[in-house]
């Protein structure tokens, strides 16, 4: 029904903002990620999703059109409603929980109020065909432009940080920190990563 609503941030809470547009002020919800990266009277393009229930029709948005999708991606999975969906993206960026279905890493979709081990399993096991390595390390690229390393570099420091008990998406997260990283060995990437994760 609305595909985004373009105007004004009024108000930003947690998990809801409100934005004005033609003098109506639209109740949105959105991701902890999403309101942490909004300001104040900021004019933003806010890409919707609308949920209608027997008894209450509720406004989720998202600040990019991917994102959108995966939430519309999470809801059609069987226990995870609009309100777990956005529990896990406030959680995990999309990048990040591209990683955790890819890596079978059950544990940190399930660190997301309101999912359970179960659920994230369930999650996984059905994300998994959606989701592909090299959107991760695309992204990966683009967020990093002038600090990538190779794909095949990246792909084994991340590896290395898992052996060492540390989750895929902290691996990638420790990575992604690392500055002018596009001509380093494993061994170098590897202790400069460490330094990141906290």
């Amino acid at each position: 029904m609305f595909a985004y609503i373009k105007g004004t941030v009024t108000e930003i809470g947690t998990d809801e903002i409100i934005v004005e547009t033609g003098g109506i002020g639209f109740s949105v919800f959105t991701s902890s990620q999403d309101s942490a990266r909004l300001t104040k009277n900021q004019q933003a393009t806010i890409y919707t999703h609308l949920n209608v229930r027997e008894d209450d029709m509720s406004l989720f948005g998202f600040l990019t059109k991917e994102e959108r999708s995966v939430f519309r991606m999470l809801i059609n999975i069987s226990g995870v409603g609009p309100k777990s969906a956005l529990s896990i993206l406030s959680c995990l960026s999309v990048d990040e929980l591209r990683m955790a279905v890819l890596s079978d890493d059950y544990k940190a979709i399930a660190k997301a109020n309101g999912i359970g081990p179960k659920t994230a399993q369930r999650l996984v096991i059905e994300l998994r065909d959606k989701f592909h390595l090299e959107d991760v390390l695309g992204e990966y690229d683009e967020a990093s432009p002038a600090t990538s390393a190779p794909e095949d570099i990246v792909s084994e420091t991340a590896m290395a940080l898992s052996s060492l008990g540390y989750s895929n998406v902290e691996a990638l997260r420790a990575i992604k920190k690392v500055p002018d990283s596009e001509s380093m060995t494993v061994e170098q990437l590897l202790k400069a990563a460490l330094k990141h994760i906290i």
